[in-house]
């Protein structure tokens, strides 16, 4: 398909009116597979565009990857399959771990809790950034503003890097939360801008386990989301040392770990 959305014929139903046939938008949903060197590594399904950002972010996030330093490049084979190729003498090893992602859930298939545990190269925990709840409050709507995907098919997750003052750095769709992340993961790598001292992730839906890790492995301080996090997500966060923000509607929100982080009044 190779775009975002895609349209399809409905029949729309309204109780006491007559049916209706009319076309509608779809968020289109494809599988990526991820190459090292050839081989096979990963099969993702995923919203096409920013893939090369996501196969980055995905092989970051997962500790695959420890820099840009070890690929010599990341390509797309065909609109499907990103490829990425190691320079020489360098072996990018896949883990014990067993890959198998779907755009629900990228922990699905993993051997066990403790197989997923992958240690960040930054302490997330020293990172002194502070943000006040009045900012907070006003990111759902910023990010469905950017959201221009959704806008049209009301099918996609999103993720969205903001300062500690609310401007926003860059947002990626994706039918998979995970995905997302790893886009925005992928675009910090591949410019440098690691670790993301002092941000805001701010993610639509609920937050697992896997989104935790996820922003931990890329330095972030804050994670706010519009529904609550799992209960894991919140041990490692406060494991972790990460602020974690749920159930951020309107003006209130729940912060489940790393509270010294927002400016609230008491």
């Amino acid at each position: 398909m190779g775009g975002k959305t895609a349209r399809r014929r409905v029949l729309r139903v309204s109780v006491g009116d007559p049916a209706e046939q009319r076309a509608d938008l779809l968020a289109v949903e494809e599988p990526l597979e991820i190459r090292i060197d050839d081989t096979p590594l990963t099969v993702t399904m995923r919203t096409p565009g920013d893939d090369i950002d996501l196969a980055a972010g995905f092989l970051y996030t997962e500790g695959l990857l420890a820099s840009l330093d070890d690929v010599h490049e990341i390509r797309m084979c065909d609109e499907n399959v990103a490829a990425v190729t190691a320079k020489p003498g360098v072996t990018l090893a896949p883990s014990r771990r067993q890959f198998v992602t779907t755009s629900a859930c990228g922990v699905c298939g993993k051997d066990s809790i403790e197989a997923i545990r992958v240690r960040s190269r930054f302490d997330v925990a020293a990172d002194p950034g502070r943000v006040d709840p009045a900012v907070l409050a006003g990111l759902p709507g910023r990010l469905r503003e950017a959201q221009r995907v959704f806008a049209s098919t009301g099918g996609l997750h999103a993720a969205g890097l903001f300062t500690s003052a609310g401007e926003l750095l860059v947002l990626r769709e994706d039918v998979g939360r995970h995905n997302a992340v790893d886009k925005i993961a992928g675009w910090a790598l591949r410019t440098g801008r690691l670790p993301l001292r002092g941000c805001v992730l701010m993610v639509s839906g609920r937050t697992s386990f896997e989104l935790v890790q996820k922003a931990v492995m890329i330095g972030v301080p804050v994670l706010a989301a519009v529904s609550a996090p799992s209960s894991l997500a919140a041990e490692l966060a406060e494991e972790t040392g990460l602020t974690l923000v749920g159930f951020l509607r309107g003006t209130t929100m729940n912060v489940y770990a790393g509270s010294a982080r927002i400016l609230a009044s008491s």
